[in-house]
């Protein structure tokens, strides 16, 4: 296990790659799996063995809904209302996200539920203070 002060920043790194369309994990050296959002160790078996990795940024929308109350913060007030979902990783998380693309109507919502899940793409959105996770359907 490394020192904590010879440990990278992985809050830094993350939002630094959001900022570049990079979405990064960590991988488990241990168990193999992925923790999304990166954080010290391993969401799954606790090892601290990890390593930084790339995620495809592919996923499967499980479940959409809408927020249509105020925005849960000030940086969201300018897209608010907006839909936000569940969405299952390529590499395996299932991490909770703004979606874009979609209106946040029930109609909207119908629709894309009465699809079922659906293919999507990880995007960023760039706000004033710090880029956020979104993803977009594509199928």
């Amino acid at each position: 296990m490394q020192n904590a002060t010879e440990q990278p920043n992985t809050i830094r790194s993350y939002y630094e790659g959001l900022a570049n369309g990079v979405f990064r994990a960590i991988a488990c050296k241990s168990c193999g799996r992925y923790t999304f959002p990166p954080t010290g160790c391993c969401e799954h078996c606790g090892s601290w063995n990890v390593e930084p990795a790339e995620l495809s940024g592919e996923a499967t929308l499980l479940f959409a809904t809408h927020n249509i109350t105020p925005a849960c913060h000030p940086r969201f007030e300018k897209i608010a209302p907006y839909v936000y979902g569940h969405l299952q990783l390529k590499e395996g998380p299932i991490v909770q996200a703004i979606v874009v693309g979609v209106k946040a109507t029930p109609q909207d919502l119908r629709e894309l539920f009465e699809r079922g899940p659906v293919p999507a793409k990880a995007e960023t959105l760039q706000m004033d203070d710090l880029p956020v996770l979104a993803f977009r359907v594509t199928g």
